[in-house]
């Protein structure tokens, strides 16, 4: 066993955790977060994706042991996020969200991106949804719905 202390959306978390036990599991089995998303559960797929310490992370990925110390940010911290919020509207609204199992990590890796660069140029965008993939949309929609929120 591992007692870590993090904080998750703004919360401070204080658990023990078993060695094994992956990030994920520990967000929606211990702390009920189940917004992040298995997909493939190796890390291809980015329905897991999360922020941590300010970058996209898939969740599958990593013990929670690991994270000891860090801020994480999952899909139900974004409503306390202006940009979050805008992000979330526009996916509604110009249709990147369709079945939504990718959404939560497509919103995810583009809070992460647009934190650090309010202004991503298409190359750049693209590079920050790549390890996101989404078999409804066909990606026109989430490209179209981040650049709604990029034009304010």
């Amino acid at each position: 066993m591992n007692h870590i202390e993090l904080i998750v959306n703004g919360i401070r978390v204080s658990r023990d955790v078993e060695d094994n036990q992956r990030l994920i599991d520990f967000l929606r089995d211990d702390l009920q977060l189940t917004g992040t998303k298995e997909g493939c559960s190796v890390g291809e797929c980015g329905a897991c994706t999360i922020v941590v310490d300010g970058k996209s992370a898939c969740s599958c990925l990593l013990l929670a042991a690991q994270c000891d110390g860090a801020e994480i940010e999952t899909v139900e911290g974004l409503y306390r996020d202006p940009v979050g919020k805008r992000l979330q509207n526009a996916f509604v609204r110009h249709g990147g969200v369709q079945c939504g199992f990718c959404t939560p990590g497509v919103l995810m890796s583009t809070k992460a991106l647009l934190d650090v660069n309010p202004t991503p140029d298409d190359d750049e965008l693209k590079e920050a949804l790549e390890g996101n993939l989404c078999r409804c949309t066909g990606y026109q929609p989430i490209i179209t719905s981040i650049k709604a929120v990029l034009k304010g």
